[in-house]
């Protein structure tokens, strides 16, 4: 049987494809993460979830790190995979034991991000970051 399907591994579209999926995956999460800022530099006392039992100051401290700045890490492609492990842990915190209990359309988000996250922190930032560009070895 004659094979009529194969794959090449065109490594320049590769690396264009991850400069797409940071800039959305990335972007898409300052939009959680910038409200949670200005609530953080804000007046006003911080409410926040305490699902794991750390303090809402603390959680919330590691939620706006996370979904602000961590974010934008992953957009600019610098210290990639480190950027990714706490947006990996607070979606996971959030789908798993936030939202528990409100069944999967409330965990459908975060396990998206989750899963980007995850992907971004497997493959790296590609060869389109600052990662590459400051790190590369001539």
């Amino acid at each position: 049987m004659k094979n009529v399907y194969t794959t090449s591994l065109n490594l320049q579209n590769t690396d264009f494809g991850l400069l797409l999926f940071r800039l959305f995956i990335g972007g898409l999460m300052l939009t959680h993460g910038v409200p949670k800022l200005l609530k953080f530099f804000g007046e006003g006392e911080i409410a926040f979830a305490d699902p794991i039992g750390v303090g809402e100051t603390v959680t919330f401290t590691f939620a706006v790190f996370a979904e602000f700045v961590c974010a934008i890490l992953i957009i600019l492609g610098w210290a990639t995979r480190f950027a990714a492990i706490p947006l990996i842990l607070t979606m996971a915190v959030a789908a798993i034991i936030v939202h528990w209990t409100d069944g999967f359309g409330s965990q459908e988000l975060p396990l998206l991000y989750m899963a980007g996250f995850l992907l971004v922190f497997f493959t790296g930032a590609g060869k389109f970051s600052l990662d590459y560009h400051l790190l590369k070895k001539d």
